[in-house]
């Protein structure tokens, strides 16, 4: 805008008043304009009256003719009743027309007071809208200045008066005017942001203008408020900056922990794999005591790592559920068996139950689920010292939807009132002096919360000092398949006596007898088994520690009445070396503990037998290949880190296969597609981040080379230490065959090594 063109405030003020000025309103007099006007015309024909008076006296005195003198004196009192008679009309018509001047007067001195009004009126609204802060801008159709307020002529530096006539375009604001098309109906509201420079420097509007048309004079007039909203842009301007720094960093966290979780389990894999190598191995008692103390301490660290780095997901947003459908019940039952050991070392118990309505399958990701479940029941484990934990799972409701409810409870020291939400809370523990005996960071409970809350359940504390913790988990159900509700009557009238002294596994073989139509009792001991007799029971389930290898817990039922009863024993898994001396002391059956609620109903359904199928694969050493009716398989190994080859070869060999080992993907691929390279190995084991050629890149170029030469697809397996559900279902998506998280348990590769290979 071209600011010498405007006239300044000192300019204007030397100027005369304009006709905008205050007008000011005289009202009329009471007496008609031309009754005042006549008054000089009164007075000379007064003054010819005289005149024709003294003639006549002087033609009366002088002896002149009496009929001059008539004629004069006649001649003056015709002038002198014309005008009586002539003034006497007007007064009469005076008279009658002075109450129509008095309205008019009035109306007058009305209009000269409503102006008066208005222009204090318009003076108070300037007041107003310069008061405000906001700019005020009348415009024409053509867009050209009406009226602004002086707000907007003090931005510019101006004169509001110098404003009028021009347009915001010369002005440097880009504004434009609304075209009449977008108001044929009357009236349009717009409203934009704009910005321009003023002698503060360039400040932000938010710029409302009402455009109307006049619908009697199609005249258009447009009318715009804006208030200053600098601030507003700058903290935004400063939002969108922090905005980008934050996800710019939360990239950087990301990238981190990816990195971190990679550099932290590959050698950690080495650790645990390498202690479990050296245990398979020729030891004295202190050399395993050593060795099991490396492996212990391997996968506590490893779990403390786990929680870590899922905190660190959950704090930078990464962490996401990856639903699909699942088997509840075997995850259920699988996340009780892996904490058994840990149960069975403390002497404690650990018992399952699921009753028969809960769904079978259902959408859940089932990684998350597991991770709450050993959260939460490890914990359990971990601060019971005498007595047991329990899983007791139901089906209930909460409003239309149904919810799986997972009931932990558990024998221990129970919690304090204040503690119940405090130990949800990250780095918190139910005990947080320096003399705690338990360790840990406090994460678990904390993490198990967050994924609760992200599929839509919640999870709470009870607690009862005399009888131990309490936690309720609830988990909506959603994509529901099959439940076991139809076998709720297996067991109608079946008779079930267990004799245990760990009521928490006593207590949930009992709840799966009920919930399928049966009855159980319970006994600590034979003469409590005794006491407790109702009537001949159809199996009695005895816990092998009762029994100490030499029957006599068994004989004193058989003496007392239970001859014909089926007898079935509860052994650790540990145990099967037993099974001989069981059986020749009349036991007809075995469950390994914890029961499976499936195992427990197909014997005692069917009845039992020594060798029936439990579900549990107990721990054994690594050893001879265990399909001795297959040749040793040939197989490629492609990982960089020497530590992590070592360890996979030393596994695969000792198992009767035969190992080839290169560093990258590139070599891998030049291996396989080499001279007779897809018939030299009978599966790949593929590391998934390697230099030179990282393991998606290589298995795509596989699959490729093997589609063109028309070749059955070999088994690749893939080694990462990505645990997440995405990774898996990635790299199975790209062409691979398995999956395998490290750190790697030796045997469990294996197993799924000699699983594919053979298939």
């Amino acid at each position: 805008m071209d600011r010498d063109t405007l006239d300044t405030a000192a300019d204007v003020a030397k100027r005369p008043p304009s006709a905008a000025a205050r007008l000011r309103v005289a009202a009329p007099p009471l007496v008609p304009l031309d009754l005042a006007a006549r008054r000089p015309r009164s007075i000379a024909r007064v003054a010819l009256v005289v005149a024709l008076m003294v003639l006549c006296a002087s033609a009366y005195l002088t002896g002149a003719s009496i009929l001059l003198t008539a004629a004069l004196g006649l001649m003056a009192g015709a002038v002198i009743a014309n005008d009586f008679w002539t003034e006497r009309r007007q007064l009469r018509t005076a008279i009658r027309s002075e109450p129509a001047l008095r309205d008019g007067r009035d109306q007058i001195e009305q209009f000269a007071d409503r102006m008066w009004e208005l222009e204090e009126s318009e003076e108070h609204f300037r007041g107003l809208t310069d008061a405000l802060g906001d700019l005020v801008v009348h415009r024409d159709r053509d867009g050209r200045i009406i009226y602004v307020n002086h707000v907007l002529a003090e931005l510019l530096g101006c004169d509001a008066q110098a404003l009028v006539g021009r347009k915001l375009v010369d002005l440097g604001i880009d504004v434009s005017v609304v075209p009449d098309s977008a108001f044929s109906t009357g009236e349009c509201l717009s409203s934009t942001d704009v910005s321009f420079q003023t002698e503060h420097g360039v400040r932000w509007f938010s710029w409302i203008e009402l455009s109307v048309r006049d619908k009697h004079g199609n005249g258009v007039s447009h009318r715009a408020i804006a208030r200053d909203i600098t601030g507003r842009k700058q903290a935004e301007m400063a939002l969108i900056g922090a905005r980008e720094r934050a996800e710019t960093a939360n990239r950087a966290k990301s990238q981190f922990l990816a990195t971190v979780s990679h550099e932290i389990r590959t050698p950690m894999n080495g650790i645990m794999g390498m202690a479990t190598l050296l245990a398979d191995t020729r030891l004295t008692a202190e050399q395993h005591t050593y060795v099991g103390a490396i492996s212990t301490s391997a996968a506590a660290l490893l779990a403390l790592i786990e929680d870590l780095l899922d905190y660190s997901k959950i704090e930078v947003g990464r962490f996401e559920l990856e639903p699909q459908i699942v088997n509840v019940r075997e995850l259920i039952e699988n996340v009780v068996e892996l904490l058994a050991p840990r149960a069975y070392a403390k002497h404690i118990g650990l018992g399952c139950h699921v009753a028969p309505e809960v769904p079978t399958r259902m959408m859940a990701d089932p990684g998350r689920l597991r991770q709450v479940l050993l959260n939460v029941v490890g914990n359990a484990v971990k601060f019971t010292e005498i007595g047991g934990v329990l899983l007791d799972v139901t089906l209930g409701d909460e409003g239309p939807q149904a919810v799986i409810c997972m009931r932990v409870s558990d024998t221990g020291p129970g919690l304090m009132k204040h503690d119940l939400e405090r130990i949800f809370e990250e780095f918190e523990q139910a005990d947080g002096t320096s003399t705690r005996r338990h360790g840990g960071a406090g994460l678990g409970l904390a993490i198990s919360r967050r994924i609760v809350h992200a599929m839509g359940g919640t999870i709470e504390a009870s607690c009862d000092q005399a009888r131990g913790a309490e936690f309720l988990i609830r988990i909506p159900v959603v994509g529901a398949a099959e439940s076991n509700a139809l076998a709720a009557k297996t067991l109608e009238g079946r008779e079930v006596l267990i004799l245990s002294q760990n009521l928490m596994e006593a207590e949930a073989l009992a709840r799966t007898v009920a919930a399928h139509g049966g009855h159980a009792d319970i006994a600590r001991t034979v003469e409590e088994a005794l006491v407790t007799k109702r009537k001949p029971y159809d199996t009695v389930l005895v816990d092998a520690q009762l029994d100490q290898t030499n029957g006599l817990a068994l004989r004193s039922l058989r003496a007392a009445g239970h001859a014909g009863t089926a007898a079935i024993t509860l052994i650790a898994p540990t145990d099967r070396a037993l099974l001989a001396a069981y059986r020749s002391h009349g036991y007809t059956g075995f469950l390994a503990r914890p029961v499976r609620g499936d195992t427990l109903l197909r014997l005692l359904q069917t009845g039992p037998q020594l060798e029936a199928e439990t579900g549990i694969t107990s721990v054994r050493p690594i050893t001879k290949m265990r399909n001795v009716g297959h040749r040793g398989l040939k197989i490629l190994l492609a990982e960089d880190n020497q530590i992590n080859a070592l360890l996979a070869c030393s596994a695969l060999e000792k198992a009767g296969h035969t190992v080839d080992v290169v560093g990258n993907g590139r070599a891998a691929v030049e291996a396989i597609s080499g001279a007779g390279g897809p018939h030299r190995h009978d599966l790949i084991l593929m590391d998934l981040h390697m230099p030179v050629m990282d393991g998606l890149d290589a298995i795509a170029l596989i699959r490729k080379h093997e589609e063109g030469m028309g070749v059955r697809p070999i088994p690749i397996l893939v080694l990462s230490a990505d645990s997440q559900e995405k990774t898996r279902h990635n790299v199975i998506a790209r062409g691979a065959s398995g999956f395998l998280t490290k750190p790697i348990d030796p045997q469990a590769m294996i197993d799924t090594v000699e699983r594919h290979s053979y298939a």
